[in-house]
């Protein structure tokens, strides 16, 4: 680990707790039936919201966009993006994660750029993206609006050239913390046991505002709800949604 990694530890985008959580789970990403297998049935959903709205705010496919994963994980987000013809970045801050992704990207025959690095060292770098995504990524940070203004530095200097930005979290509300901190982990076991702390869950309205003040607007709000075979996007963001908007 390099003395700048660990000098950021206590940046907006690590809480050390919830880095060493996942990297005891380094291992289970790829699981279909392990600790992410509810996160990976809700990865085609993601890749639906992130092709539409790149659409939508670039007037682009994927095809050649230059995309930075925040908390990649394993790669789940990642791989289907590249595959799409993205050119990804993903960086995380736990070094099993990223072992993990790198293993299974080199398997699968897909080029990613993966990084053992927070969000903060890699602003430092001065490097710009066409799309900045923190997917399951918000809730567990230290420093919401710290971790968004991080976001938006990743945006193109010139402001000619649009940066999309691209979330996906779980709403503080009742339904949010009953069905997908307590029944998720207690009762249905579609995530591990002390995944979620819900005082970390934000309220769409919430992430709206404090996206504001640093400059991001995040115009679309969509609800992703739990299907029989997956997740599907659209109706109130009562438990996950994405949201989306423009660096301005």
């Amino acid at each position: 680990m390099s003395q700048t990694f660990a000098n950021n530890q206590q940046s907006q985008s690590v809480d050390p707790d919830e880095i060493g959580y996942f990297e005891n789970l380094a291992n289970d990403w790829w699981d279909e039936s392990g600790p992410f297998a509810a996160l990976q049935a809700m990865t085609p959903a993601r890749v639906r919201y992130i092709k539409r709205h790149a659409d939508r705010l670039l007037g682009k496919s994927l095809q050649g966009l230059d995309v930075l994963d925040i908390g990649c994980g394993g790669g789940l987000l990642a791989e289907p993006l590249a595959r799409l013809g993205a050119h990804v970045t993903g960086i995380d801050a736990s070094e099993g994660a990223i072992n993990a992704a790198r293993d299974h990207a080199k398997r699968a025959g897909l080029d990613i750029n993966y990084r053992h690095d927070t969000a903060e060292n890699l602003a430092d770098t001065g490097a710009s993206f066409d799309i900045i995504i923190a997917s399951e990524v918000i809730e567990h940070v230290n420093d919401r609006i710290g971790f968004l203004n991080t976001m938006a530095r990743f945006g193109h200097e010139n402001k000619d050239q649009s940066t999309m930005v691209m979330l996906t979290t779980i709403n503080r509300s009742v339904a949010g913390v009953a069905l997908v901190k307590y029944a998720a982990e207690y009762l249905l076991r579609l995530a591990p046991k002390g995944t979620h702390d819900p005082r970390k869950f934000v309220k769409p309205s919430e992430l709206q505002s404090e996206a504001r003040k640093v400059g991001i607007d995040l115009d679309d709000i969509t609800g992703i709800q739990p299907r029989l075979n997956g997740f599907s996007l659209g109706g109130m963001p009562l438990m996950n949604y994405a949201a989306s908007g423009l660096i301005l």
